[in-house]
């Protein structure tokens, strides 16, 4: 086998495909997504003692390129089912809060006094269709606060930014994350409530609206945006919906969350910065567990489900 085919990491060419039937097995699985690429590996996800499939699976692909022809085909369906594609999330990442939440809309911090809409545009813009760029100001004083709110049409714009680790806008390093209301921040922790992926969307293991479910991973806590910046103050109650309550309301006042203070050298590459691809994060690390008790494997077989 020739080593030089997978040139980009691992984690980048791989799919979570989610809400799978139970009738679909690897070869199905294969059968359909080799259609946009060559898959060095097709996996569905099966419980350890039941053997039983876990209703997800990932594909991975010989490219990136290969994975955003998948993606843009979507929607998919496997053996006449209706499936969820995803970038999937490596194991070290997955236990940050929202990992697994999918939103159209990114936070973006550590930019610069002189950054302007244009500069968020002409570096975000590859990745998708930008539908709204807010750059925070401080009502008061006129300054920016450091950070923006940046909006896509489709929320794997979102995955694949935030999959990569380095992000350079006006020459300066940046953080990026998934922009979250403090309710979802709150849900974030443990997948629990609706239909979900539990019993009748399919992504749980059968047994009662939860089965295996996607894993119970504890709370994130109700910090919303904390934490972002490592110099003073802190971003408050993070419900970026603004006016007491309710995450995502009130018309985007974004005013709790203060100023983006980091030092430069608390932001940019991210903690740990490498991709999860490698051996360390398990054959299919992404967090999505590959056995029984949910805990913080993320899509482990703890009990509840929860849309994403």
């Amino acid at each position: 086998m020739s080593k030089e085919v997978p040139r980009e990491p691992e984690q980048l060419r791989k799919l979570f495909i989610g809400g799978l039937s139970f009738e679909t097995t690897d070869e199905s699985l294969r059968g359909h997504f080799e259609q946009w690429g060559t898959l060095t590996d097709c996996v569905v996800m099966k419980d350890s003692q039941t053997k039983r499939s876990r209703g997800f699976g990932f594909v991975t692909y010989s490219s990136v390129r290969e994975v955003d022809a998948a993606m843009d085909a979507r929607p998919h369906k496997v053996d006449g089912r209706l499936v969820e594609p995803k970038r999937a999330v490596s194991r070290e990442d997955s236990n940050r809060p929202g990992a697994h939440i999918t939103v159209k809309k990114i936070f973006v911090g550590g930019i610069k006094e002189d950054t302007e809409e244009s500069h968020l545009r002409d570096y975000f813009g590859q990745f998708g269709k930008i539908e709204a760029i807010d750059i925070m100001v401080d009502h008061k004083t006129g300054n920016k606060r450091g950070f923006a709110f940046v909006t896509f049409d489709d929320h794997d714009s979102v995955d694949r930014i935030v999959i990569q680790k380095y992000h350079t806008v006006n020459s300066h390093n940046c953080e990026v994350r998934k922009a979250l209301s403090k309710q979802e921040m709150q849900n974030s922790g443990g997948y629990g409530g609706g239909p979900g992926y539990g019993g009748n969307r399919g992504y749980g293991g059968g047994g009662g609206g939860g089965g295996q479910g996607y894993g119970n991973q504890g709370g994130y806590g109700s910090n919303g945006y904390n934490n972002y910046n490592n110099g003073n103050g802190n971003f408050g109650g993070g419900n970026f919906g603004g006016g007491g309550g309710g995450g995502g309301g009130g018309g985007g006042n974004y005013n709790d969350f203060g100023n983006y203070n980091n030092h430069p050298s608390n932001y940019g590459p991210m903690k740990g910065g490498n991709f999860g691809g490698g051996r360390n994060s398990g054959p299919y690390g992404g967090g999505y567990g590959g056995g029984g008790g949910g805990g913080s494997g993320g899509y482990g077989g703890g009990s509840g489900g929860r849309r994403f």
